[in-house]
């Protein structure tokens, strides 16, 4: 007979083995526990979070943003306490996270504050969708918001996407913002024309257009008196959508009347002096 026994020695570190093996396969399946769990409270939490958002009116580009930020600081953290479990030292998983974090911030630099602006103009609303704005030096009717670039549809039907930071960077005019614009008008008549008369014509055809609005109360004046003309000027109000059409049909409107009515509206003479020879240099 053969004797097969075991050593004590290699009996307590088969048993040692085993015990490590099982703890192993209990941090193991915490952590997944943890994960599968973890995941899906996040994903409850950041959708409910959405709804409490949207139910408060925030706009729905933001809501989705802030969703998904807060569904994937959540997820971070679970792999942090997954590691955890395992036996994985938290501290040092920290701060690889935080240099990565760093570094990846250096790197987007200019996307994260086209990022952070477009927030900005999400939550302040300095223009919205169908405004017409002048922004980043460019003007256009308003076609989108993004959380990293504006879109405009320039009057020629070009489009222009500009980069949140830069819009954000610079002046904005908003054109519709209050509803109503005001438009300015200005030419020169002779000096042997009856300005007065001039004056009371205009207000007659900015009377009869019923774009240009009676309060405020439109106008025509003198503003100046130069060489060869007596300069007027008319201003008027209208619906922001309005303003372009009224302004261009009253010019049509006053030529009209003017040229029925003969009054000269002076042209400047210019005096042009033409160079035929070029002198040699010495």
């Amino acid at each position: 007979m053969f004797d097969v026994s075991v050593a004590p020695g290699a009996t307590r570190a088969m048993s040692a083995y085993t015990d490590q093996a099982v703890q192993l396969g209990l941090r193991l399946a915490g952590a997944l526990l943890v994960l599968l769990v973890g995941m899906w409270v996040a994903r409850r939490l950041a959708n409910f979070a959405q709804r409490a958002l949207g139910r408060a009116s925030v706009d729905s580009t933001l809501g989705g943003f802030l969703r998904n930020l807060i569904y994937g600081v959540l997820v971070v953290l679970l792999v942090v306490t997954a590691l955890g479990v395992l036996g994985v030292p938290s501290a040092p998983m920290v701060a690889a996270l935080g240099t990565a974090g760093l570094a990846i911030g250096l790197a987007l630099q200019g996307s994260l504050s086209n990022l952070a602006w477009g927030v900005l103009l999400v939550v302040f609303r300095p223009f919205r969708v169908g405004d017409y704005v002048s922004a980043g030096g460019t003007e256009g009717t308003v076609q989108s918001i993004n959380l990293m670039h504006t879109q405009l549809l320039l009057p020629d039907n070009r489009e222009a996407i500009l980069p949140n930071a830069k819009v954000g960077g610079d002046a904005i005019i908003n054109y519709n913002r209050r509803g109503t614009r005001r438009f300015e008008l200005k030419f020169g008549i002779a000096y042997r024309d009856d300005a007065e008369q001039v004056m009371a014509t205009i207000m007659q055809l900015m009377a009869a257009d019923p774009r240009i609005l009676k309060d405020p109360a439109p106008g025509v004046w003198i503003e100046g008196l130069s060489g060869q003309t007596v300069n007027l000027v008319l201003r008027g109000w209208t619906l922001g959508s309005d303003n372009w059409g009224a302004q261009t049909d009253l010019l049509h409107a006053i030529k009209r009347r003017i040229d029925a009515q003969q009054i000269s509206v002076p042209v400047v003479p210019r005096e042009v002096t033409l160079v035929q020879g070029v002198p040699k240099a010495d």
